[in-house]
C-alpha cells in the first residue's frame, strides 16, 4: 500500500510542475489569435470590374466579341446561389471547318470571375454545354463562345439571387 501512495505522490508532483496551471487570460488570447488568423484567410465576396476584365484579358486578349450566335439561358429568379443552372448552346454546323473549340462562363460578382470553361470539337455533334453553377449574389453572366477560326461571340443574362453563395 505505501509504495502506491508514494507513486501517486510523485506522478501528481511531476504533472504539477511540467504543466503550469493555464489561465482565463491566457486562453482569451490564444482564441482572439485564432479569430484574427481566421479573418486573414476570408477573401472577399465580390470580385471587382477590373478583376473581371483582367480575366478576360488573359483568356481572350484584345480580340473583340460578337454579340450573336450564342444563346444563354439562366433562371432569372434562382431561389439558392448554391445551384444555379445554366445551359450555353452556340450555333455552329459542328464540321472540321466551323466549330466551337472553346466554351467559357464568367460572373462578376463572384470571388473568381471565371466560373466554367469547356473545350469542344467537331466531334461533339453540338455546340450544348449544360451545368450548375455557384453564384455569390445577383449578378450578370457572361458566356462567351471561341470558334476554329479564332473569332468570339458571347451572351448575357441577368440573374436575381435570393441566397447568396461563394463566401
Amino acid at each position: 500500500m505505501r509504495d502506491y501512495e508514494g507513486m501517486s505522490r510523485k506522478v501528481n508532483a511531476l504533472a504539477r510542475v511540467g504543466h503550469p496551471p493555464k489561465s482565463p487570460n491566457r486562453r482569451r488570447a490564444l482564441q482572439a489569435l485564432a479569430a484574427g488568423a481566421c479573418l486573414l484567410l476570408v477573401r472577399p465576396a465580390a470580385a471587382t470590374r477590373e478583376q473581371l476584365d483582367a480575366a478576360l484579358r488573359e483568356t481572350f486578349g484584345t480580340r473583340l466579341m460578337s454579340r450573336e450566335r450564342v444563346k444563354l439561358k439562366l433562371p432569372l429568379l434562382a431561389e439558392s446561389g448554391n445551384v444555379v443552372p445554366v445551359t450555353v448552346s452556340v450555333d455552329s454546323p459542328m464540321t472540321e471547318v466551323d466549330h466551337v473549340t472553346e466554351i467559357h462562363l464568367f460572373a462578376e460578382k463572384n470571388n473568381l470571375p471565371r466560373v466554367l470553361s469547356v473545350q469542344l470539337g467537331p466531334w461533339n455533334g453540338k455546340a450544348v454545354v449544360k451545368s450548375r453553377i455557384r453564384l455569390a449574389e445577383s449578378q450578370q453572366v457572361l458566356a462567351v463562345a471561341v470558334m476554329n477560326d479564332g473569332s468570339l461571340y458571347s451572351a448575357v443574362a441577368d440573374v436575381e439571387v435570393t441566397t447568396s453563395s461563394c463566401g
